[in-house]
């Protein structure tokens, strides 16, 4: 199929977009950390099934060593590690910011790509990380135009950080799973195996930390938060995250984290008509702008 990397990656952002809005929604009653453990849950649990039903295994023993390695290195950069960071970075500053912010991932991972790899940067793609890097300033600085019903939505250096290392864990993680996912292998056996690393990472911190159950008295207090997690789950670690395992697959990385990397864009008019935030012409400027320097920096 004609352009399946590109549709895929824009499939993934529209995912990650509905993703962010219940993970946030879930945030308002119950912690980042609680919200990143059920998560991992619920998404392991779907997959086995998918996996069992289309591939006759519910775990793919068959990928070899090598894939596994990989697959599950990116699970614990990207998935546990990475994840942790943006939950909480929505927590702090919301959905709309954190998701722009999650938008410097492909900048991340052209720095990545040229130590670990060799890939030497041109003047062009150095212009679209200034560009980038400018835009998103723009918005992190317009601070009082932000709403949230009649809260007002004050940005923290703690919640823009933690953005900015959220973006750094996808950013490794997606250069790991191309690792992983060379060859013609399944995306939803992909995923399982990142989120077998996840669920191992974060449960297991839990139990040192004597947060298991914490975890599961929260989620018996607050049924409607685990409905939200559970909604943000079937659009980001199983069907978003499968679909971006597709989409570098068939795409070059910097195509497919260009196009991964327009949540923000999606979650204006989301902003506005859910989460009530008021932005004026500023936060919508700084917004095209980064989405512009994030497609500048991979223009050939």
């Amino acid at each position: 199929m004609t352009f399946i990397g590109e549709i895929a990656s824009l499939f993934t952002s529209l995912c990650w977009s509905l993703s962010a809005i219940g993970f946030s929604l879930a945030g308002r009653q119950v912690s980042s950390q609680v919200i990143n453990r059920v998560r991992v849950t619920l998404a392991f649990t779907a997959l086995l099934l998918i996996n069992w039903i289309f591939y006759g295994q519910p775990i793919p023993f068959y990928a070899g060593g090598e894939r596994w390695f990989w697959l599950t290195l990116s699970g614990i950069v990207g998935l546990a590690i990475g994840d942790a960071f943006l939950f909480r970075c929505y927590q702090l500053v919301g959905p709309r910011i954190g998701l722009l912010l999650l938008s410097l991932a492909p900048v991340f991972g052209t720095a990545i790509a040229w130590l670990f790899f060799g890939e030497t940067l041109t003047a062009l793609q150095f212009a679209g990380i200034l560009v980038t890097l400018g835009g998103i300033g723009w918005v992190v600085l317009t601070r009082p135009a932000l709403q949230a019903g009649e809260v007002h939505v004050k940005l923290s250096a703690q919640g823009v950080l933690f953005g900015i290392l959220a973006a750094l864990g996808q950013a490794g993680g997606l250069v790991l799973s191309k690792q992983g996912m060379v060859g013609d292998f399944p995306p939803f056996a992909g995923t399982l195996i990142r989120m077998t690393a996840a669920i191992l990472s974060l449960w297991g911190m839990a139990f040192f930390q004597k947060q298991v159950g914490n975890t599961f008295t929260a989620v018996r207090k607050y049924p409607t938060a685990l409905g939200w997690v559970a909604f943000g789950a079937t659009f980001g670690p199983v069907i978003g995250v499968s679909a971006s395992l597709l989409a570098i697959q068939h795409a070059e990385i910097g195509v497919a984290s260009t196009l991964m990397a327009l949540p923000p864009v999606f979650m204006l008019p989301v902003s506005y008509f859910v989460f009530k935030e008021r932005f004026g012409w500023q936060a919508t400027a700084g917004t095209l702008l980064a989405i512009a320097g994030v497609a500048l920096l991979f223009l050939k």
